[in-house]
């Protein structure tokens, strides 16, 4: 019940109405419990428990089938989805893109890029669970997107686009937003968890979730520090960039503080924490930061500079 409101966003003040179905719910100690979750509001048992069950589905079969009657007119039935379903990203990371107990049926797209440079391939892997990392979550299937030009990291536009159909069909497709180059996978009913499974892994999303959170965090500040480190290399090898604007001692400055973080990352890497991380980034920050600063003021000089020259020229 807590599950459920958390889901919806209310709080036990703002139910207006408690309805038990299912044949459990003629068990007095179930109602009692209800009764005490809500602190003293009785439930409604004007309805027959299994009856409700059986004309929900007779009710939601007909809609889905184009059925209607005076009966059916104006109603409609809402299913959702039990889990959230996303791809797995950097660091085994579980990137959500379509919310547990979102309506069906529906369509959600975000869009993702490349980790390394000049990567033309990219995996596609499609999960559901509540955890944040993909190992805890259930693996539904995986493709390939290929062909993508070659890039630099950061730079390619992919758009993945998760669609769930009134069947409960899901299609996830990814596609390269320059060239328009597409694949997708469907996932059916076949390979979808049980309920048992399903309340199962809500369980333990609520179980772990602190654990859950410290291996989040760790992983989110090693990527910091690979992004941080990459775009450093990228300025001191990049002409249109800093590299022309930085002396030779202070490229060799850069290379050296990049080259320390990189050997202190495989050294250890299993047995850092999130601290560790974070201080290793600020370490190199301190390092670095003066002399981007530096030759990012430069560059912007040389710039108005030739501005400058750009306005007293005289066409003839």
């Amino acid at each position: 019940m807590q599950t459920a409101l958390n889901d919806s966003g209310l709080k036990k003040s703002q139910i207006d109405e408690i309805v038990l179905v299912g044949g459990s719910s003629r068990i007095p100690k179930v109602r009692q419990l209800v009764k005490e979750f809500f602190e003293g509001k009785d439930p409604n048992t004007g309805i027959n428990p299994d009856e409700a069950i059986c004309y929900g589905a007779a009710i939601q079969g007909g809609l889905i089938c184009g059925e209607k009657s005076d009966a059916t007119d104006g109603l409609v039935v809402i299913d959702a989805t039990p889990l959230s379903l996303g791809i797995e990203t950097v660091g085994g990371v579980m990137n959500k893109i379509i919310p547990k107990g979102s309506f069906i049926p529906t369509k959600k797209s975000q869009v993702f890029t490349t980790y390394v440079d000049n990567q033309t391939t990219v995996t596609i892997t499609v999960f559901e669970g509540e955890r944040p990392l993909v190992k805890d979550n259930h693996k539904l299937g995986q493709f390939d997107l290929t062909d993508i030009p070659k890039m630099p990291k950061g730079q390619p536009q992919i758009e993945v686009t998760f669609e769930i159909d009134e069947d409960g069909i899901l299609s996830v497709s990814a596609s390269e937003q320059s060239t328009g180059k597409k694949n997708q996978i469907q996932i059916t009913a076949d390979n979808k968890l049980t309920k048992e499974e399903i309340d199962r892994m809500i369980k333990e999303a609520e179980q772990f979730a602190e654990e859950d959170k410290i291996a989040k965090e760790k992983i989110d500040a090693k990527n910091s520090l690979d992004s941080y480190i990459y775009s450093i290399k990228n300025q001191i090898e990049d002409e249109k960039k800093l590299a022309k604007h930085l002396t030779e001692e202070q490229k060799q400055t850069l290379k050296d503080a990049v080259q320390k973080s990189e050997e202190w990352i495989k050294k250890d890497e299993a047995n850092y924490d999130k601290e560790d991380f974070e201080g290793e980034l600020k370490d190199l920050q301190k390092v670095c930061d003066p002399i981007v600063q530096e030759a990012q003021k430069k560059k912007d000089e040389n710039k108005e500079n030739e501005d400058d020259a750009d306005d007293t020229k005289t066409d003839l």
